[in-house]
């Protein structure tokens, strides 16, 4: 068993609760795969089921149309995992998964992952109740999409992605404005737009990456 493995598990929210016997019969499962940056680690409409448990480096997990296309739908970093829909029923890949930096993950077959949960129900149960959260959050993004502008979905996106630094919220490895505008369902244009505005107004500094947020962000523009 990979010794990354198991205190990974135990970051997860469902399987937190587990004693440490029952997760190491399912650590022992995993396996260690590396993907270089760029990545495709999951195509949509797939036909594979495997549980991603992210042990290093960072992910987006997106959706796209016939044109290319693309909504953000999850910036994920380790201690988080993916895959867990495909576990759970026959249908195809609801979306596609790319490495944005090196990432190491502990992969778990379906067929791994099924058995072990026949054995252990009290972890399907708090399963469900995690996919609900995450069905939840992806709920209110696209109530989000739907009924804000491309400014609000913005600053929301800022918000959402920035940790607290004594007076300041500051963004490390802040995204491209190309990332921005998927994350938010815009054109990189509108991005470009919004950032220039609040650079001039002195809500925002950017250098080398790192964006800082000085003071807040005008609700509406």
């Amino acid at each position: 068993m990979p010794q990354e493995i198991f205190p990974a598990l135990k970051k997860i929210h469902f399987l937190a609760n587990l004693t440490d016997e029952t997760l190491e019969s399912l650590a022992a499962k995993a396996k260690l795969v590396k993907f270089p940056k760029q990545a495709i680690i999951i195509t949509e409409s797939d036909e594979t089921g495997s549980l991603y448990i992210i042990l290093s480096g960072k992910v987006r997990v997106f959706s796209s149309d016939e044109k290319g296309k693309e909504v953000t739908l999850l910036i994920q970093e380790a201690g988080t995992h993916f895959g867990e829909l495909a576990l759970l029923s026959d249908k195809t890949r609801s979306a596609s998964v790319i490495a944005l930096q090196t990432t190491v993950c502990g992969v778990i077959s379906k067929e791994d992952f099924i058995n072990w949960l026949t054995l252990h129900p009290s972890a399907a149960i708090s399963m469900l109740g995690a996919l609900s959260e995450k069905i939840r959050y992806l709920t209110e993004k696209v109530k989000h999409l739907a009924l804000s502008n491309v400014y609000e979905r913005t600053i929301k996106q800022l918000y959402e992605m920035a940790h607290k630094e004594g007076d300041i919220l500051v963004i490390y490895d802040m995204p491209s404005q190309q990332e921005l505008a998927n994350m938010v369902g815009s054109s990189r244009e509108m991005i470009n737009k919004v950032m220039q505005e609040l650079i001039k107004g002195a809500y925002i500094t950017i250098q080398d990456k790192i964006l800082r947020i000085e003071r807040t962000l005008p609700a509406s523009w």
